[in-house]
């Protein structure tokens, strides 16, 4: 059986049940088998120091759940709370997605809330409705897409969660956040008096 973290994307974007949800006027899909729960918005507790992508986290049964707004994280500004706005729930691990029990677990996975404008229903996808991802015009980074997919006329953009919600991408992100906001020792002035 292969990797999924060493799978193209576009033959990861199989048939099966997609979650379908809108974020900036967009639709976009993630798989249903990657889904833990979908919450209605609740106020999040922001952490200093982190990506802007990181909105804060969300006490989720006593544990901590990082949410990510995927709009900042697709350079598209942020996600404006409204009556509809939901936060999904999706574990991922070290080396991508992968479906989990709540919380973190020994190899280093987490569970994330996305932040969307509104979670719409489920659809079943056959292998024969999805098309490759393309490699230009969709406005997000190629490697975030596994595929398109027609459906009531229009265009679902399918997600790669395993790359939007890469973990070593956002340990880089937090380091480098913290780093522009740690005072260094060559950057404090010199105590003149003692």
């Amino acid at each position: 059986m292969s990797d999924v973290s060493t799978m193209p994307a576009a033959a990861r974007a199989g048939s099966g049940r997609y979650l379908t949800f809108t974020l900036n006027d967009e639709a976009y899909a993630l798989n249903i088998f990657h889904v833990l729960e979908i919450l209605e918005y609740r106020n999040l507790t922001v952490v200093p120091m982190m990506p802007s992508f990181i909105r804060g986290v969300i006490n989720l049964r006593g544990r901590a759940v990082p949410v990510i707004d995927l709009a900042i994280r697709f350079e598209r500004g942020t996600t404006t709370v409204r009556r509809r706005t939901s936060i999904i729930i999706v574990h991922i691990d070290a080396t991508g997605l992968e479906p989990g029990p709540g919380g973190t677990d020994g190899d280093g996975g987490q569970d994330l809330g996305i932040l969307v404008d509104s979670v719409n229903k489920v659809v079943a996808l056959g292998e024969d409705d999805i098309e490759p991802a393309p490699s230009f015009g969709s406005g997000i980074r190629a490697d975030y897409i596994s595929g398109m997919a027609r459906r009531d006329g229009d265009f679902l953009i399918l997600l790669d969660v395993g790359n939007v919600l890469s973990i070593s991408d956002m340990v880089s992100l937090g380091e480098a956040a913290r780093a522009r906001g740690r005072v260094t020792e060559s950057d404090e002035p010199a105590d003149e008096g003692n």
